[in-house]
């Protein structure tokens, strides 16, 4: 009995300090938070060490790269890579004709893909969801599928060699643009079409100066995704440019032709590499706010 007693007595000394040791809802929805946090910032960091190790390596003297331990800042610091990669290259060339390629290509999908959009979205004719179906399912063929027929095709039209079969099938649109610019224009409420209608607006009328100025954020995302694809596109170049001079190199494939059989020069790569990087960066942070905008509205209603 008197054990029962002091087991007791024990029980009621070590349950009020369990009792405290309770969380809020609040203090759980920190803990929480502060975990969430936690695991962001191991998956940036995981995400930007390879970046990191690829400006500092472009910093760093050839003989600094397989130092042992890895040096993570460069010492010596030089600028010489730098240097090289624009006199000993083409890459200065190479940029103008990326900037071209991704330029012409993104404005004429952004055009095609938005007009198309508001068509499925807006305008009522027979077929028109068999069609949009029929679209979206040519999402599914890997483009490695048509790369031979496609091939056959530019060689008979004597386009291998030249930039048209790197934009001329991009200009006129894109499935997923197409997709996206249709999600967008479906948000718009229906007022907007029918008061332009009464101001005696056509249909292009009311996609020209009412909907388009509305699509700020899914133009700048088209633009951003449709700029970085063509700008980091390295089997299309590989295929139909290779084989002429490399004047009409763009950046991928002027970075690939810095390596060959007998030489590896790493760092003179890393230079080209981050300043191939440098044009993305500032264009991904200038339009970030549409991109999450466009990404949120978009996904509202299918």
């Amino acid at each position: 009995m008197s054990s029962q007693t002091e087991t007791v007595k024990e029980l009621k000394t070590t349950v009020p300090p369990l009792i405290g040791l309770r969380l809020t809802r609040n203090q759980r929805e920190g803990i929480a938070k502060l975990a969430a946090y936690l695991v962001l910032t191991l998956g940036a960091i995981a995400m930007l060490l390879p970046f990191f190790w690829m400006v500092s390596t472009s910093f760093k003297p050839e003989r600094g790269i397989f130092v042992m331990p890895p040096q993570w800042l460069p010492n010596p610091f030089t600028v010489e890579n730098y240097q090289k990669a624009l006199e000993s290259t083409t890459l200065t060339r190479s940029f103008l004709n990326s900037f071209y390629i991704a330029l012409t290509t993104t404005i004429g999908e952004i055009f095609c893909s938005t007009l198309a959009g508001f068509a499925f979205a807006r305008l009522k004719f027979p077929g028109r969801n068999t069609l949009f179906g029929v679209l979206l399912a040519t999402l599914m063929i890997p483009g490695v599928v048509t790369l031979v027929p496609a091939f056959i095709l530019f060689r008979t039209l004597g386009w291998v060699g030249t930039y048209n079969p790197l934009i001329i099938p991009v200009l006129f649109g894109t499935p997923f643009a197409v997709f996206l610019s249709r999600q967008f224009f479906m948000t718009l409420p229906a007022e907007l079409e029918d008061a332009a209608k009464v101001d005696g607006c056509n249909m292009f009328q009311i996609y020209r100066y009412i909907f388009l100025p509305l699509a700020t954020p899914i133009i700048a995302t088209l633009f951003v995704l449709g700029f970085i694809a063509r700008w980091n596109d390295y089997l299309g170049p590989v295929i139909y440019l290779s084989t002429g001079p490399q004047e009409n190199y763009t950046i991928p494939l002027a970075l690939a032709s810095m390596q060959s059989q007998y030489e590896q020069n790493w760092t003179l790569l890393m230079a080209g590499s981050s300043l191939a990087l440098l044009p993305i960066v500032i264009l991904f942070f200038s339009f970030q706010r549409y991109f999450v905008e466009s990404i949120a509205v978009t996904g509202i209603k299918g």
